[in-house]
């Protein structure tokens, strides 16, 4: 999962034009799967790591306490939101102009019984203050999708490679 964490992060990043050097940036959630990915990706140097995305990262999750929570989040240049707790980022929180990304993904019944997918942000007030925001769903969800593709891929074309390799060392 942190190499899918790691296309999507580099892909945004040099999709969007979203400079993250200096960037202060607060990631909600700390799974070993996005969470702390993230956080050390953005966090990296581009001396010993690669990509070196240079960010401040403050790394908050569920449990941390609004008040703080809300006082970081009105600092950050980027918000990355992947803890699962419907709507825990609301409009006053965020900084004007701040990049919104929302990973996170909750079910949530509908009156007609079925249910309903929605993400960590307040979609709806948020998009008036951000510069940017992802949508939940069809924000994160389909940029990880052609991730696992692009993997995927490469993993067959680095196979076919070693395999000519071996066959070739061996005189086959």
């Amino acid at each position: 999962m942190a190499i899918i964490v790691k296309n999507v992060s580099w892909n945004f990043h040099s999709r969007s034009h979203i400079d993250t050097f200096g960037k202060n940036v607060v990631v909600c959630g700390r799974s070993k799967n996005v969470g702390l990915p993230i956080a050390l990706l953005l966090h990296s140097d581009a001396r010993n790591e690669c990509p070196g995305h240079e960010a401040t990262v403050t790394l908050c999750h569920r449990h941390t306490p609004p008040e703080e929570l809300e006082f970081f989040v009105k600092r950050a240049d980027i918000v990355i939101s992947a803890t699962g707790v419907v709507n825990l980022i609301k409009p006053d929180m965020i900084k004007p102009g701040a990049c919104i990304i929302d990973v996170g993904i909750t079910r949530i019944p509908t009156e007609d019984g079925k249910d309903k997918i929605v993400g960590d942000v307040d979609f709806e007030g948020c998009s008036d203050v951000a510069g940017y925001i992802t949508p939940v769903p069809g924000g994160v969800g389909p940029m990880t999708v052609a991730m696992l593709m692009s993997n995927t891929f490469k993993a067959a074309q680095l196979m076919v490679e070693g395999a000519a390799k071996v066959v070739k060392a061996n005189g086959n």
